[in-house]
């Protein structure tokens, strides 16, 4: 018989106490070799910085839905943004560039596929890669990028 499922749990290690708790948890842990559990000991992961997101919407988007033309069109903002993410998001899950549940794509009620991933879903690495890629697409098309805001 195979064990229940465990939530995942986070402690904090800031002193003795947390670290009594780390080991009785680990001591009173499920064992199962069919169903291991997995142990991670890092830093916390830091989610992106809301001036990167500035950055984004009032910088690099705002510069190419300006300055950009395809085939004698135009794109605004959104329709840029939505395009970028699809060709720039991570394709899985990658524990330097995506916080915890990050997911690109997931299935209709028909299996098509549908784009969920959020540049949220970034860690602070994560998303100055997804920025310089951005910027590196929009330099393709000739954008000529405004001064950046101090990060």
């Amino acid at each position: 018989m195979t064990r229940a499922k465990f939530e995942p749990r986070k402690i904090l290690l800031r002193g003795p106490e947390q670290v009594d708790r780390a080991i009785a948890m680990i001591r009173n842990a499920p064992l199962d070799d069919s169903k291991p559990l997995e142990l991670i000991l890092r830093e916390p992961v830091k989610a992106r910085k809301p001036d990167q997101s500035a950055l984004l919407f009032a910088g690099q988007i705002r510069d190419i839905a300006a300055q950009a033309w395809l085939d004698g069109k135009q794109f605004s903002d959104l329709v840029w943004h939505e395009y970028l993410k699809r060709q720039f998001l991570p394709e899985e899950f990658d524990a330097e560039l995506c916080l915890e549940g990050y997911v690109k794509w997931e299935s209709d009620p028909f299996g098509d596929p549908i784009m969920v991933g959020s540049t949220k879903k970034l860690t602070v690495r994560g998303f100055s890669q997804y920025l310089e890629q951005v910027f590196a697409f929009g330099a393709s098309l000739g954008v000529e990028f405004s001064e950046r805001p101090a990060q």
